[in-house]
Formats: structure tokens, C-alpha cells, sequence
């Protein structure tokens, strides 16, 4: 099997918001666009992204990623979302899936969180406390005003 890239397919409570929000995320316009369905192929991050318009059903993802290389890039998607009016948390040094990471999050129009991370190192524990979930931006974590997700969801990778 040769697989060419991750595949997202997120059902979205307003097409026009989503996209929107991910030509902020990603810098790039959508690839294709029709009623009520937003495609997004994208060459870096390597990433076959597709939205369909539906109504909420009560099934969620826990979370969704992009690793990265280094710290440099964490800041510069940072700095990038910023730009873009998008509200951010960020976190440095954290334990999470028994790895050390900085990580930036935003939330999308529907409450799904994105994280762009990087792997520093292994951790002996799967987050930094029990009160603490894991692969979600943390409470305390240096974050935007507003951004109204921040330690809600639970799970992790």
C-alpha cells in the first residue's frame, strides 16, 4: 500500500464558515467547491481535507493534527493564525501521549480543535496530571480571549 496523504472528512454546520476558517488555517483557497461540499488538497501539510454541509448529529473527533518538524514551526503557524484573526492557544513543553511537545490549537466554526505540534522527546506519562486531559488545549495554557473550547473536550491520541 502506498499511502499518498491523510484523509479528513468533516460534516460542518455552515459550509461557507468552515472554509473560511480553513483558508486561514491552511493559506490556501479551497481546491474545489460545490454546494453544500468543500475540498481541501493540500501539498504541505500533505492532507486530502473534505466538508460536507450537515446538520449536528452528536458525533465529534476528538481532535485533529499536524506534526511539524521543530519549534520554529509551531511559532511561525502561530504567528500565521494570528494574522489571520484566528484566536490560538499555545503550549510548551507539555506531556501528552507520553511525549514532550509544543503545540498551538485553534478551534474551527464547529468546535473542532486542531493542534499543530512537534515531538520533542518521549515522556514517561500520558499527560501532565490526572486533572489534565490530554490532546487538548490545556486551561492553562497561554491562550487568546474567546477561544471557548480550551479544556473542554476529552480523549486523547
Amino acid at each position: 500500500m502506498n499511502v499518498l496523504k491523510p484523509h479528513v472528512s468533516l460534516n460542518v454546520t455552515n459550509i461557507d464558515a468552515s472554509v473560511a476558517f480553513y483558508e486561514k488555517v491552511f493559506g490556501v483557497q479551497a481546491t474545489k467547491r460545490r454546494p453544500g461540499y468543500a475540498k481541501f488538497d493540500l501539498l504541505a501539510p500533505s492532507l486530502n481535507l473534505s466538508m460536507v454541509e450537515a446538520p449536528r448529529s452528536g458525533v465529534n473527533a476528538s481532535h485533529f493534527g499536524i506534526q511539524v518538524a521543530s519549534t520554529d514551526d509551531v511559532v511561525l503557524a502561530t504567528e500565521r493564525f494570528k494574522q489571520s484573526g484566528l484566536r490560538t492557544a499555545t503550549e510548551e513543553n507539555t506531556a501528552c501521549c507520553y511525549a514532550v511537545q509544543d503545540k498551538v490549537w485553534v478551534e474551527d466554526p464547529d468546535g473542532n480543535m486542531w493542534e499543530v505540534f512537534v515531538v520533542k522527546g518521549d515522556s514517561p506519562a500520558m499527560r501532565e496530571g490526572e486533572e489534565t486531559p490530554c490532546c487538548t488545549p490545556m486551561a492553562g495554557a497561554a491562550a487568546d480571549p474567546g477561544l471557548v473550547q480550551v479544556g473542554a473536550k476529552r480523549g486523547c491520541c
